[in-house]
């Protein structure tokens, strides 16, 4: 599960001895132990490791993780018919942070400082509240309306990203990510109204796109694994704390092996793998990139309906999807291909 090969080859002693880039969180919250090179974003250098992998590979696993996530609301809907909502949250998020600690304890002590615990908390603290308002405004909505609006942040997280560390903004972006939002309204809209569900929703997206652009801005300068355990513990005691107040705990009767293999299934692939990989891909990749990959979430749920649930697959879906391909090939090649036969007439 570690990231990267040539760490483990590095003493505590030289990660020590070995020197920092400082940065604007210096001043405020300290410097933080050596990260080796392989565990941080995009380098010139050659390395081993999670650093080495070009940029092609950290899309693919974004893709990837869009998929699992799409494929998880079939097992996500079992055990919320069994389990409150925050409840399930924090199972899921503590048993990950749990397998996080015991994989990277040598990590997380070494840099178990107030730089990686402010930037793990904040990751944690925006992804909670992402969840518990996306939660919210599932009861007050459609699901399709639930997975359109939380796709919003594709929109979002190129310009929070610009403003917060410069990343560059372009008309493809936009281009792409406007393109990409259509595609996901043709797939799951059903009208256009707005409720308050809808706000909750939308502000629940504002929160999904900070942190990306945070991951995206302090990752790579941080271990990622580190920071990753942080979050974790963060959205899994925020989700404790709120199951406690207002939620009934579950009977005895509901815990049986099924229910366990689905939390075994939501905590190690979809949370611990899954959103460790999303964090390592988001500091590989653009953040207006990643995040249009990463809404591929939403209409690959409605494909896997279409697949295993015998739901009907609509014109309407059949132009959402082309218009969410045409986005992606837009974002990633900006349609030069097109160039040259423009050049000839």
């Amino acid at each position: 599960m570690d990231t990267t090969n040539t760490s483990r080859n590095i003493s505590e002693a030289q990660l020590r001895n070995a020197s920092v880039p400082a940065d604007d969180l210096d001043a405020l919250l300290g410097a933080d132990a050596p990260v080796a090179l392989e565990d941080r974003g995009a380098s010139t250098r050659r390395l081993r490791g999670a650093g080495a992998r070009s940029p092609l590979f950290w899309k693919l696993i974004l893709v990837t993780m869009a998929c699992m996530w799409g494929f998880s609301f079939f097992v996500m809907k079992d055990a919320l018919d069994l389990l409150p909502t925050f409840y399930l949250l924090a199972c899921r998020f503590l048993f990950a942070a749990l397998i996080m600690l015991v994989l990277f304890a040598k990590r997380i002590r070494v840099h178990f400082n107030k730089r990686n615990l402010a930037v793990g908390a904040l990751m944690g603290v925006l992804m909670g509240t992402a969840y518990g308002l996306q939660t919210l405004g599932l009861g007050e909505t459609t699901a399709g309306k639930n997975a359109f609006l939380t796709g919003t942040y594709c929109i979002l997280v190129p310009f929070i990203s610009h403003f917060m560390s410069g990343e560059p903004l372009t008309r493809f972006n936009v281009g792409a990510a406007l393109l990409c939002l259509g595609g996901i309204g043709l797939v799951a809209l059903d009208d256009f109204t707005m409720n308050i569900g809808d706000a909750l929703t939308l502000a629940g997206a504002l929160f999904f796109a900070l942190q990306m652009a945070v991951v995206s801005r302090f990752g790579r300068d941080l271990d990622i694994n580190v920071i990753t355990f942080w979050m974790f513990l963060t959205v899994g005691t925020m989700c404790a704390a709120i199951s406690f107040v207002t939620e009934v705990p579950p009977a005895a009767s509901v815990w049986t092996p099924s229910l366990l293999g689905v939390l075994a299934f939501l905590s190690v692939f979809c949370t611990c793998v899954g959103m460790l990989l999303q964090n390592i891909a988001l500091v590989h990749v653009p953040p207006s990139i990643g995040s249009l990959l990463l809404s591929l979430e939403s209409p690959s749920g409605v494909l896997f309906s279409v697949i295993f649930a015998n739901e009907l697959l609509s014109g309407r879906l059949v132009a959402g999807f082309a218009l969410i391909f045409v986005s992606i090939v837009l974002s990633e090649t900006h349609f030069s291909f097109l160039r040259p036969l423009l050049q000839r007439r």
